[in-house]
């Protein structure tokens, strides 16, 4: 606890007193608000004995190299900070949070590589931001979002910028100075300036701008664009209404204008062509419902036109989901539909006017068939909704050549089969269509061509449906248009169709299937039967085991000494062979040798044996002459000799 107290006091001691200045630093005493001068004096960070209660902190002409979230930390009374020409490379996310009350931010002369909007985070009063002479090539949207509304000067000149954030600088209502001068920018969209309504000067010099926006007035903000290869044409007319002698916006290009300054073009000269379509076409021209088509469209004229399109209906197409329409004036279709059939029309247009070219566009349906109708019939018929077809599988073919079957029919999924169709060339990708009873739209399904098999799992129980196959084929004859050059167009070659239903809601056997097949049912009972009877021999064999055993542990063990401990003499044979005796002490022993049998020697060992000895080899012993006489080892089963381990 002593220690922890030691430096509390310290540092209640060092609050208390005076703010201290920081080594190298001047703080005048006879400024009017506390003020810091580090500037110059070789630090290499931000020093950490600041005065948290300062107003103007200048830290310019250093080496502080990063700026880190804790350096300004709880100095909300700072208005004015100076970190010019340090070599800045870094500044962390939310270095500048707690400057609420900042003004004015200098950090120009660094080494900045971009700007995101957390590093900006928290200047909610900021009047002048100055970033010049970084190394600045990417500023994020949110980068200027916590002082759009209140900043008045913002200076990006000197940076590698090619874009800026236009959407986000249009919301900085009371901005009136922009530099942007000897950057990389090459468009500037139109309107940006427009709005803009403080914007009193707008510096765009040395950039690559081959257009300017014009900007509102008279009377408008000072525009400086020199140093520009500006196209003139007549979208220049506003700024050379505006030139005077001592402006420097000149000509780069078309050549007749190049190299002259823009005050000294006559108007007339300043001329626009109108555009012209060179080519429209789509690719391919016809298609069936649902594959991908691409329309193109090129033009000309100066300045470049700019390219739309209009749909069948007449409505601007715009980018979505299905459509998407890219900058050099291509209209992709990823899922054509019936209601893109019909003639697209490209619009180009520029300063001088505008012109328009139809691109004849053939949705084709998918095809199926019709029972009895003929091609000739469908392409009369012409383009339209896709319709089931009426008939049945049996219908349009004999039940030996159906070319469509529905299969494993269960209440919530079915297995498609069709025959291999080899007389067709060219297959592409099978396709499928299938509809309910309950259904409006049909289901549409592309299978690779290898495919002869296809499983529906997302049918609905109890409920009718039609299906057909069609193969859709690279070329052929048929209700499709004549080919144009480019990529054949598909057609479709109908395979057969097929009606079946689906199984009530928790059906688990197809419709119309009575029973289940009995040899699986049977395979499986022999082998219940075989595996029972197996497991009863067993346990029968295991219990013949246990009774054995208890009958023969309550007749004893049978065990027969063939020469055990006596007082001397030879033992008295009995008739049934008793244990052996427990073996007795020396002291117990008699001194006198005691009588060999037959078929022992005097000098051989006591040990038990059993009535009924196998012969494993001989023994060597003594006899009363000292000759070896081959001698019974004993042979102890498992049982016995657990029983004689025991005795």
């Amino acid at each position: 606890m002593a220690k922890l107290l030691v430096p509390l006091v310290v540092l209640g001691a060092v609050a208390g007193g005076p703010p201290r200045c920081p080594p190298r630093c001047l703080c005048p005493a006879a400024a009017p608000s506390p003020t810091l001068l580090c500037a110059r004096t070789g630090l290499l960070a931000v020093p950490p004995l600041l005065d948290r209660g300062a107003v103007e902190l200048r830290l310019a002409d250093n080496f502080i190299g990063a700026v880190g979230r804790s350096d300004f930390a709880n100095m909300s009374s700072l208005v004015h900070l100076t970190l010019s020409r340090n070599g800045l490379r870094r500044l962390a996310p939310g270095a500048f949070a707690d400057l609420r009350a900042l003004r004015a931010l200098h950090l120009d002369g660094n080494r900045l590589p971009a700007l995101s909007g957390a590093q900006l985070r928290g200047l909610a009063n900021l009047r002048h931001l100055i970033l010049a002479n970084n190394q600045l090539a990417a500023i994020e949207p949110a980068a200027f979002a916590a002082f759009a509304a209140t900043v008045e000067d913002l200076d990006l000149s000197h940076n590698n910028l090619p874009a800026l954030p236009w959407d986000a600088m249009a919301s900085m209502a009371s901005l009136a100075t922009l530099t942007l001068d000897h950057n990389l920018l090459e468009r500037i969209p139109a309107g940006t300036v427009a709005r803009l309504p403080r914007l009193a000067r707008l510096d765009l010099t040395a950039n690559r701008l081959r257009a300017l926006p014009p900007v509102p007035g008279p009377p408008g903000p000072t525009l400086a664009a020199g140093g520009n290869p500006l196209h003139c044409n007549c979208e220049l007319l506003w700024l050379r209404r505006l030139a005077q002698p001592d402006r420097l916006e000149s000509c780069a290009s078309p050549a007749p204008l190049a190299g002259r300054l823009l005050w000294a073009v006559p108007e007339e000269e300043l001329t626009c062509s109108a555009p012209a379509i060179a080519a429209a076409a789509a690719h391919p021209p016809a298609v069936i419902e649902g594959q991908p088509l691409r329309l193109a469209c090129a033009a000309g004229g100066d300045p470049p036109p700019a390219l739309h399109w209009l749909g069948p209906d007449g409505r601007l197409v715009q980018n979505g989901t299905r459509r998407a329409v890219g900058h050099d004036g291509t209209l992709e279709l990823r899922v054509a539909t019936l209601g893109d059939h019909g003639a697209f029309t490209c619009v180009a247009s520029n300063a001088a006017g505008e012109a328009a070219a139809r691109v004849a566009v053939a949705v084709l349906p998918l095809p199926v068939p019709h029972g009895d109708t003929g091609d000739d019939a469908a392409a009369a018929a012409g383009p339209g909704a896709s319709d089931m077809a009426r008939a049945g599988g049996n219908e349009t073919w004999a039940p030996g050549e159906r070319r469509v079957v529905a299969a494993e029919v269960t209440a919530a999924s079915a297995r498609i089969r069709w025959l291999p169709q080899r007389h067709v060339p060219g297959v592409r990708v099978f396709q499928i269509q299938y509809n309910s009873t309950g259904d409006e739209a049909p289901v549409y399904r592309l299978l690779p061509p290898s495919s002869r098999s296809f499983t529906l799992r997302d049918l609905a129980a109890g409920r009718e449906y039609e299906l057909c196959v069609a193969a859709l084929r690279a070329g052929g004859v048929g209700p499709a248009p004549a080919p144009a050059p480019g990529p054949a167009a598909p057609f479709a070659h109908p395979l057969g169709c097929v009606r079946f239903s689906t199984g009530a809601a928790g059906s688990a056997s197809p419709p119309g299937c009575s029973a289940l097949p009995r040899a699986p049912f049977l395979g499986g009972t022999v082998i219940i039967v075989i595996g029972a009877a197996i497991a009863a021999s067993v346990l029968l064999f295991i219990l013949i085991l246990t009774a054995r055993y208890k009958a023969a542990a309550r007749r004893g063990p049978a065990l027969a000494s063939a020469c055990s401990q006596t007082n001397g003499g030879p033992r008295t044979p009995e008739p049934e062979p008793e244990p052996s005796p427990e073996p007795r002490s020396p002291e117990q022993r008699s001194p006198e040798p005691p009588a060999v049998p037959p078929a022992l020697g005097s000098g051989s060992h006591s040990f038990p044996r059993r009535n009924r000895s196998r012969r494993h080899g001989s023994l060597p012993r003594l006899d009363h002459g000292g000759d070896a006489v081959p001698t019974l080892r004993p042979s102890f089963g498992s049982t016995h000799w657990m029983l004689e381990s025991t005795v």
